[in-house]
């Protein structure tokens, strides 16, 4: 399939771009930019092809029906990623799967011209779910989903696409402070601190913090330029047992539903004693916890250290506070001999050293003082960098093997 010469800078921007190109796509200048991913500055420059005879084939399909019960903004608002070259150079730079996870669990596959996040599998011979974009490169959810995640959705009764990107955050803020203090994560217990709001067309489903609750600051005031790319995600056959239960059901929902769970308050006396531990610890922090700067503690070597940095920045009370919880928490999950509940003694990203052999970079824990911070520098930055004298080489996140051969062809 023929390509034009026409390109797009692909950053943080670019849906904005696409919609001011209008939809015939005639740009014939070349723009580039430099991004980064993780820590590493590329130049990223995707070519935007002219409709392919596929593409005006399928602008062309009558209009799915059955859907009047969604908002219009929803139904008419069509993906850029009905194009396999451009989303294939958007995961190239974008990691999608857990740490250690399998890689052949999925399969991401573009959409068709006339395709909607809200539309359902209407008769398609593959299994598949819909996801955002930013719910990777924004709010780094990976795949396979964990029982909390899958949970959360079952509790709400929505699709991946169906809740609101600010709200996804909100999750995975929740989900990061569970592991960091030791304690069990629980779809109710999150939960706990919103409300929903029921409206007559159904839409994206906000979490609203309740008053008195409210613990975790908004992602943002305005999440903007997600609605526009969204594609399939494929289940293969080696994944099925991540997305499905052992008598075939889904173990969330696949698409999205008419009818999401409205609550307005999950009262006290329905949590069990878990629960109402997780929320007594969240509770004793006083001040709104930085939404934002927590989930990008996934993209993050030593996340512990991280996580301190922000509680100091909201004060040296909420930090020691983080800080004697953690350990409370650590020696009672210790004597319980409770091996389910996670915690963050590792790294959430995998980190090689180029040049050689790869390796992951350790991180040195000194005995009752936690992560010894120059001997991490000295690890990930090479030997001598903590002395302040240049190593031979700067530790970097490792991208997937085509990413530098797909950004150059």
């Amino acid at each position: 399939m023929s390509s034009s010469s026409d390109r797009f800078s692909l950053s943080d921007s670019s849906s904005e771009r696409s919609r001011d190109s209008g939809s015939s796509r005639d740009d014939s200048s070349d723009r580039e930019e430099v991004g980064s991913v993780g820590r590493i500055p590329v130049e990223r420059v995707v070519e935007i092809r002219k409709d392919p005879p596929e593409e005006l084939t399928e602008s062309n399909w009558p209009a799915k029906t059955g859907y009047k019960w969604v908002a219009t903004d929803v139904q008419t608002q069509r993906s850029l990623f009905r194009w396999s070259r451009l989303l294939k150079l958007w995961l190239n730079c974008t990691p999608i799967f857990e740490k250690g996870a399998r890689r052949d669990i999925i399969a991401p596959e573009r959409v068709t011209a006339l395709e909607c996040a809200c539309h359902g599998r209407e008769g398609a011979t593959e299994e598949f779910f819909y996801m955002y974009m930013c719910h990777f490169s924004q709010l780094h959810i990976h795949l396979p989903f964990d029982e909390f995640t899958m949970g959360v959705l079952r509790l709400l009764n929505v699709a991946h696409t169906q809740l609101h990107p600010n709200s996804w955050a909100y999750l995975q803020a929740f989900r990061l402070l569970c592991m960091a203090l030791y304690l069990e994560m629980s779809p109710r217990a999150f939960l706990y601190f919103f409300v929903t709001r029921s409206k007559s067309l159904i839409t994206w489903l906000s979490l609203i913090s309740r008053p008195g609750l409210n613990k975790l600051e908004a992602f943002t005031q305005s999440f903007k330029h997600f609605k526009d790319e969204f594609f399939k995600v494929v289940v293969k056959l080696a994944g099925r047992s991540h997305f499905y239960t052992t008598d075939g059901n889904t173990k969330f929902p696949f698409f999205w539903i008419s009818n999401p769970w409205r609550y307005k308050v999950i009262s006290r006396e329905d949590l069990s004693v878990g629960e109402k531990d997780v929320v007594d610890t969240l509770m004793q922090f006083s001040d709104k916890m930085p939404t934002k700067g927590l989930v990008r503690v996934y993209n993050s070597v030593h996340p512990i250290i991280d996580i301190e940095g922000h509680k100091a920045q909201l004060g040296k009370k909420n930090l020691t506070l983080f800080q004697a919880l953690r350990k409370e928490k650590a020696v009672k999950a210790k004597a319980v001999g409770n091996t389910v509940v996670p915690n963050l003694q590792d790294s959430l990203v995998d980190v090689h050293v180029h040049g050689g052999t790869k390796r992951k970079a350790g991180l040195p824990i000194r005995v009752g003082k936690g992560k010894d911070v120059k001997k991490v520098r000295a690890v990930v930055m090479g030997a001598s960098s903590a002395s302040g004298v240049k190593g031979p080489e700067a530790g970097l996140i490792e991208l997937p093997k085509n990413t530098h051969q797909d950004l150059t062809s």
